[in-house]
């Protein structure tokens, strides 16, 4: 386990969020991030109203700190819609993660795969992930909120208390 993180699950801190029925504290999810199916309904459209994806088998990855970030499968997604997108980065749990855009907005990433993912997160690969904010993204029908920052991609729903990295000052979260 990489050393570098100062909180990985072990337990909430002072400034977690208390948490209410129905709902679960960002603090508990795990570094490495858990990873589990998920069959709500998920579905994703253009800012437009264009539907994307929609999906009742995504995969679920929650790590400490972060909304969880919802992976659908790629024939759940209209590929057809989008291209490749420019540039890469790398998560020191998955690997290499490739973008994708809109084919009407080829410049602007909305969603990220990892073509090669490292082999403890192997179901992801031919699976994508989107950013709310450059899309609309849905869990049952719950617009989700995008995770602070202009990196981070979680999906913050009613069920989530924070607070969530990606706020300034969370640099080490």
């Amino acid at each position: 386990m990489i050393k570098q993180w100062h909180y990985r699950g072990e337990f909430r801190p002072d400034f977690a969020d208390p948490v209410g029925p129905d709902q679960e504290s960002v603090w508990d999810y795990p570094r490495p991030p858990a990873m589990n199916r998920d069959s709500r309904t998920i579905h994703v459209e253009t800012l437009l109203e264009v539907p994307i994806a929609k999906t009742g088998r995504a995969w679920k990855i929650a790590e400490t700190a972060a909304p969880p970030t919802f992976y659908l499968p790629a024939e759940d997604v209209a590929l057809s819609k989008m291209v490749r997108a420019t540039g890469t980065s790398f998560c020191e749990w998955k690997g290499t993660a490739h973008y994708w855009a809109l084919a009407s907005e080829p410049e602007v990433a909305i969603a990220w795969d990892y073509p090669e993912p490292n082999i403890e997160y192997a179901v992801l690969k031919d699976c994508l992930a989107f950013y709310p904010g450059r899309v609309a993204c849905f869990v049952e029908g719950e617009p989700v909120t995008p995770q602070p920052g202009r990196f981070y991609g979680g999906w913050i729903t009613r069920e989530l208390v924070g607070p969530f990295k990606g706020d300034p000052g969370s640099e080490d979260w």
